[in-house]
């Protein structure tokens, strides 16, 4: 896309995912959105993966597949690989029958195939499927002020519907009693989702920000229709289904994540995690530890149970000040060990929103 960010990406020396799978004999594809750096620097290739169909950049428009800011056309755009492709359709369904058509190559070549499918669904701009004169006439892709709750649910109905496309590709291919499908996000909702009973959305530390759907599938594996109180995050997904494929994470990078197949196959008891966020520098911080969370809104702090208080209404900061105090710290350690954030232009007008929302 151009500017600040240009050099910042995924390291295409560190083992991902995709490639210590396709070091076990697996083929790899990724399907929709990268946003881990774009090319020539990185890039879906240069970390893994054999197969890619989508965009590197953080969004695109539906029907148009570019990005427009203020009147001017900045990036995005599809790729097959690392070349620049024209493609005629809506987004979500090009990459939904693009995941489907691999399906069936894997199944061809009787390969055990990974594929990472990101659709960019529902996220801005706020365009349904019969929504394409919307997009011819957009100035500015983001369109904030843009939307509305129908039109929300068309793109979500559009979602479900190319998701059993690929469910329906799946037990056509005959591998679906051995393949694990994972459905989540990478962020709470949207301004115009439910997120009930969490208050809080995308880019907030609030629960509503934090907690994801997550919908695990394994005939013989995992029990249909069973439920976890397993605490998790996106990073326990490497180990995790590393260990299901017989391999494990490259010792000189151990990874930050937990293998958590043991628990999701019930051969053992929920684990007690610590999971620590930050958003905006220290604007807002995050610890959860068991049921509690140490949370920082700008210049607020709070300590809540999560469990038995899941709206983030009784502040226990006072009651328990030494869990209080214990989980302060620890954010300040491990804040430490991360990188800095560069500076933001607009962290005034966060903190005046943050400290607008309690």
């Amino acid at each position: 896309m151009g500017g600040k960010d240009d050099k910042v990406g995924l390291p295409p020396a560190h083992p991902a995912l995709p490639s210590l799978l396709r070091a076990l004999g697996y083929r790899t594809s990724l399907i929709g959105k990268w946003h881990m750096g774009g090319p020539p620097e990185f890039g879906p290739l240069k970390s893994g993966y054999e197969h890619f169909f989508g965009i590197v950049s953080g969004a695109t428009d539906y029907f148009t597949h570019k990005l427009i800011f203020h009147k001017r056309e900045v990036g995005g755009g599809l790729f097959e690989g690392d070349v620049p492709v024209e493609r005629i359709g809506y987004i979500t369904d090009l990459l939904g029958e693009r995941a489907a058509a691999e399906i069936k190559q894997a199944a061809t070549s009787k390969e055990p195939f990974f594929i990472s499918m990101h659709f960019t669904a529902p996220h801005w701009p706020w365009e349904g499927p019969e929504d394409e004169a919307v997009a011819r006439t957009l100035t500015d892709s983001r369109e904030h002020d843009g939307g509305d709750l129908p039109t929300f649910a068309r793109m979500v109905q559009s979602l479900d519907s190319n998701v059993n496309r690929i469910l329906t590709a799946l037990e056509k291919s005959g591998a679906a009693d051995d393949t694990i499908v994972i459905f989540t996000s990478d962020n709470g909702g949207e301004r115009f989702s439910d997120t009930w009973p969490f208050v809080g959305a995308k880019g907030e530390l609030l629960e509503g920000g934090l907690r994801v759907p997550l919908i695990v599938r394994w005939p013989g594996h995992i029990a249909r229709g069973s439920r976890s109180d397993q605490v998790l995050i996106s990073m326990d997904w490497l180990p995790t289904l590393l260990a299901a494929a017989g391999g494990a994470p490259d010792p000189t990078y151990p990874s930050d994540g937990t293998n958590l197949l043991p628990v999701l196959t019930g051969r053992a008891p929920v684990q007690s995690r610590k999971l620590f966020w930050r958003f905006k520098s220290a604007e807002q911080a995050a610890v959860r530890d068991g049921n509690l969370k140490y949370l920082k809104l700008a210049d607020r702090e709070y300590l809540f149970d999560v469990v038995a208080d899941p709206r983030e209404r009784a502040n226990l900061r006072y009651k328990k000040p030494e869990v209080f105090a214990r989980l302060r710290s620890d954010f300040a350690a491990w804040n430490a060990t991360m990188l800095p954030y560069p500076s933001e232009s607009n962290s005034e007008s966060t903190k005046e929103n943050l400290s607008d929302r309690y």
